[in-house]
């Protein structure tokens, strides 16, 4: 076996001054500040007079409607509690609505807030991303519901999202079914026939139940397909009435056992001719993207590239492979690519994307990377479900071999076949190319460190520092980075990425305004455990859903946002940049439409008008340490928290 990286004194004594507080602070850890350090670094808010409201308020605040003339002992949406229950359903995250206030009621008072509790948003499109985030990082769904029509269309670039990203989450629409029922107004342009037409396309299941045992059955069901890969967001539409009339016989209901799916392992004939292809190869190359659903899945794909002492490329749709691996060879994915004669992809969202380099400078034009007579192998179960409407299943690939079946439960059986299939002759080729793949990710270590020096002392700070100086403060505890900003990926190149919580994968449809509520619900996930949650947050997907931080402070959701605010929506800067350079006509308008600045955003005072603490904008990149120390100390008893770092553009 090639020694590990981690275990190399290389890494952790770069060569360059520079580079000093790499080895000394990046790959070292930061000590924790005391108790007094603490209280220090919180700042003490302002004290407000506060004038009592008079009896007239707060009669009007706080006296409830007159009460109905009906002592009514039971109704539908507490059913729809006691089925929600059997699920082991933790949370319902909502921004609260009158189309289902009968199951709201019901959760609040029947349930006494518990399992599910209530999560409270201030938008549509946060509820759902939440559930999205909190899915992946506790592998399993939570419910969230949305207001009639209008909800669900707040709601839909969320579910957009998870639907790409093949996350699991139980959604539910209010809705009133019966024109004759409708109040005047409101109630009838927040109503529909088909309320779920809406979203049928990003949707794995939906239905709308008309009685409560049809709901005890389809809420099971919808559960279940929802966590049987290929997994996805699903959704049922509810009646009002169905949820607030009492119950006409309690006796006659059912709530069906809930028993999840095993997911399907591959055929093993054709499992058996993959690791035959892959033991006889001479350069085979493993690419993943949204496999590890569980810690098993790390696991396993580790033993089973040790097996085959390949290389692997991991795409970061989810927390794959460790990243100081020394098989981990995805920071020169390209060059291992073009050297392999097989190619395994497993649960590959985009496989010809990785085959191929494409160019849309002028005209779009696109080659393929790999060897002539490559081969190339698929498994997973993106061919078992899919809509053709929306475009997310990426170009075609060709393939010699495709298997159908869940990645992560079809490896162990794999592995023994490699095992198998590898006679003892190959098996001293593979520890020699092992080594090699070793050596070569010591250097792209070491060169990422180097790269990261770069502008070291910079104003506006540098991505990489900012990186840099964040790991060397978390890398003692169990920390989990929930989420981070498009193409910010110095985390990857730096940091010891080493258990499936480490990285909660990206967005899966690349909706703006995923990463700040989607990060929140991991965390959510992670507060159980006792884990560390920060995030890389960008100020453009963060100006779509400010009012997340809100959320957070009101349940004390424990999460560090770290702002990358490069004052930009910089992708969109740069692609105007490339479209008047082509032209002929300059880049000096470029920002126009493209940048958040004039006025510039104050991220730290939004934060503390949401009643989180909040820090920024550090410009001095020799405060940036000192600022995370502070706002770490918060986060660490319990308490969410931001800085706001002005950043370089990438």
């Amino acid at each position: 076996m090639p020694r590990k990286p981690e275990d190399s004194p290389a890494l952790d004594q770069p060569a360059a001054n520079r580079r000093n507080f790499l080895k000394g602070a990046a790959l070292s850890g930061a000590a924790a500040l005391t108790p007094a350090e603490s209280q220090a670094a919180t700042p003490v808010p302002q004290q407000i007079k506060i004038t009592p409201p008079g009896p007239r308020q707060l009669a009007a605040d706080t006296h409830p409607p007159e009460a109905d003339p009906v002592n009514q002992s039971s109704s539908g949406g507490e059913f729809m509690v006691d089925v929600l229950k059997s699920m082991d359903i933790d949370y319902m995250v909502m921004m609260c609505a009158s189309s289902f206030r009968g199951i709201h009621e019901a959760i609040v008072n029947y349930a006494d807030n518990r399992k599910p509790e209530i999560i409270t948003t201030a938008h549509e499109e946060i509820a759902n991303a939440m559930a999205h985030g909190y899915a992946k990082m506790a592998e399993k769904p939570i419910a969230t519901i949305f207001h009639g029509t209008v909800g669900v269309q707040h709601a839909s670039m969320a579910l957009y999202n998870a639907w790409c990203d093949r996350v699991p989450i139980l959604a539910f629409c209010g809705n009133i079914i019966e024109a004759d029922k409708r109040l005047p107004g409101a109630e009838w342009v927040h109503s529909a026939v088909d309320p779920l037409a809406m979203v049928r396309d990003m949707l794995k299941y939906d239905d709308q139940p008309a009685s409560l045992q049809h709901f005890a059955e389809s809420a099971v069901r919808a559960v279940k397909i929802a966590t049987t890969p290929p997994m996805g967001p699903v959704m049922l539409s509810l009646d009002a009435e169905l949820q607030e009339n009492p119950i006409e016989n309690r006796a006659g209901l059912r709530i069906p056992k809930y028993t999840p799916v095993i997911p399907p392992v591959g055929d093993p004939g054709a499992l058996a001719e993959a690791a035959r292809l892959l033991a006889n190869a001479e350069n085979p190359v493993i690419i993943v993207d949204r496999m590890t659903r569980t810690p098993a899945g790390l696991e396993r794909l580790v033993a089973f590239a040790e097996a085959l002492q390949c290389a692997v490329v991991d795409t970061g749709g989810r927390m794959n492979f460790p990243t100081r691996h020394p098989l981990n060879q995805s920071q020169r994915g390209r060059a291992v690519i073009a050297q392999a004669d097989v190619i395994l992809g497993i649960e590959m969202n985009d496989l010809w994307g990785q085959l191929h380099a494409h160019s849309d400078r002028v005209h779009r034009s696109d080659r393929g990377v790999t060897r002539a007579g490559a081969k190339v192998i698929t498994l997973g179960n993106r061919e078992m479900y899919s809509k053709s409407n929306f475009q997310d299943s990426a170009r075609f690939q060709e393939a010699d071999l495709t298997i159908a079946g869940d990645g992560e439960s079809s490896l162990p059986l794999l592995t023994e076949l490699v095992k198998k299939a590898v006679t003892s002759d190959r098996k001293s080729a593979h520890e020699e190319r092992g080594k090699k793949l070793g050596a070569a990710r010591l250097a792209a270590v070491n060169l990422a460190m180097s790269d990261a020096t770069l502008g070291w002392d910079a104003s506006p700070v540098s991505t990489a520092r900012v990186a840099a100086e964040l790991y060397a403060q978390i890398k003692d505890d169990d920390w989990s980075l929930v989420g981070s900003a498009i193409r910010f990926n110095w985390p990857q190149r730096l940091w010891n990425m080493d258990k499936k919580h480490r990285w909660n994968g990206g967005s899966g449809g690349a909706g703006i305004g995923y990463n700040a509520p989607a990060a929140l619900g991991a965390a959510l996930a992670n507060k159980a455990k006792g884990r560390l949650s920060v995030a890389i947050q960008g100020d453009g997907d963060f100006m779509f859903v400010p009012s997340t931080l809100w959320t957070a402070a009101h349940h004390r959701i424990p999460l560090l946002y770290v702002m990358h605010n490069n004052r930009a929506y910089h992708q969109e800067y740069m692609y105007l940049q490339a479209m008047a350079g082509r032209r002929g006509r300059g880049a000096t308008k470029a920002h126009i439409g493209t940048t958040l600045t004039d006025p510039n955003v104050d991220y730290a005072t939004v934060a503390r008008g949401m009643g989180i603490y909040g820090e920024g904008p550090i410009t001095d990149p020799k405060e940036l340490g000192p600022a995370l120390k502070r706002a770490l100390a918060v986060v660490r008893r319990g308490e969410p928290a931001l800085v706001d770092v002005v950043t370089d553009q990438r």
